[in-house]
């Protein structure tokens, strides 16, 4: 992951999740690369469990490809794409907000 997110997007270091959205035929696809070592990490901070946090990364993910975006750093919590994907995390997992 830290080799990709390097080649892409010229930072030096692993990171979460990737995504990548494009339109194919009209669709919009994508790819979502998810780093489970980073993602465990994640759910022990911040006390979730490992398959909770996998399924906020991907939908994190999806909803990037779907062409939502955050602001970059701290101020990301309080997006829309965020309450929107903690909406679907809490759904798809029973989970707490995080």
């Amino acid at each position: 992951m830290r080799v990709l997110n390097r080649r892409t997007f010229r930072r030096d270091r692993a990171t979460d999740v990737i995504a990548f959205g494009m339109r194919h035929d009209g669709r919009i696809v994508g790819d979502i690369y998810v780093c489970p070592s980073v993602a465990a990490v994640a759910a022990r901070a911040h006390g979730v469990t490992l398959r909770e946090e996998v399924t906020r990364l991907l939908v994190h993910g999806t909803l990037h490809v779907l062409g939502h975006d955050h602001a970059a750093g701290g101020t990301r919590i309080r997006s829309a794409m965020w309450r929107r994907q903690e909406a679907y995390v809490r759904r798809m997992t029973g989970g707490a907000r995080r």
